[in-house]
């Protein structure tokens, strides 16, 4: 994807997230990896999403959606407002109960304006969605992942905050569009992190790996 085109997508998902009601409250967006590092072309679009949690639950509406469509947990997991107006972008996890991660994800992939960023639905776009915030998430998930050794689920320290509790950063998308931001490579991001040389370069080859191996959009979930 050319830069310019991702940092278009990027200003319509902050647009849409400031101004439209989404499944679950947004509050924070970051663009991490490619786009960050100013690659032109990049090869996926990473955005990470800091959601909170719905505080009430509506159970008449979570009763009537089951009903109607076989989803469970419309008004605690997700908006009933939001899953009313958009039955058809409601998404549940393998238990049946709307996942808010993949409601986001075809709430915001499938309703860009194709005329400003395309909305193909092939686009190599990565959500990453939870409820932490993206620099609370990367220690926590750098510690587990070191533990485990499942390099591969390390999440890319290199991002830049959009958008966060109702206000937008336009000087940090007019660098993205510049390529003017100046940041490391993922070992000495890792390394700063205070993970040891030799494993902060097989992180690197783990999430390259990984990365290689995935296509069009996706969405992962987190909880912490």
């Amino acid at each position: 994807m050319e830069l310019e085109r991702a940092v278009d997508r990027l200003e319509a998902i902050v647009d849409r997230v400031e101004e439209e009601e989404m499944p679950v409250p947004v509050r924070e967006v970051w663009a991490f990896g490619d786009v960050a590092l100013g690659l032109d072309p990049i090869e996926r679009l990473d955005v990470y999403l800091t959601k909170d949690v719905l505080m009430e639950s509506d159970a008449d509406a979570a009763a009537d959606f089951e009903a109607e469509y076989g989803v469970k947990g419309v008004g605690s997991t997700v908006r009933a407002s939001w899953a009313e107006a958009n039955p058809d972008r409601v998404r549940a996890s393998d238990n049946g109960y709307a996942a808010p991660e993949k409601c986001l994800a075809a709430e915001l992939l499938a309703g860009i304006d194709a005329d400003a960023a395309g909305s193909d639905a092939d686009a190599p776009i990565h959500l990453e969605v939870c409820n932490a915030s993206f620099g609370d998430n990367v220690t926590r998930r750098l510690k587990g992942a070191l533990a485990r050794e499942a390099y591969d689920e390390v999440l890319d320290p290199r991002g830049v905050c959009l958008w966060a509790d109702g206000r937008r950063d336009e000087e940090a998308l007019s660098r993205l569009r510049a390529a003017s931001f100046a940041m490391p490579t993922l070992p000495a991001a890792l390394s700063s992190l205070g993970v040891d040389d030799d494993v902060a370069g097989a992180v690197a080859d783990a999430l390259a790996t990984e990365r290689a191996d995935q296509r069009g959009s996706s969405v992962r979930g987190d909880m912490v």
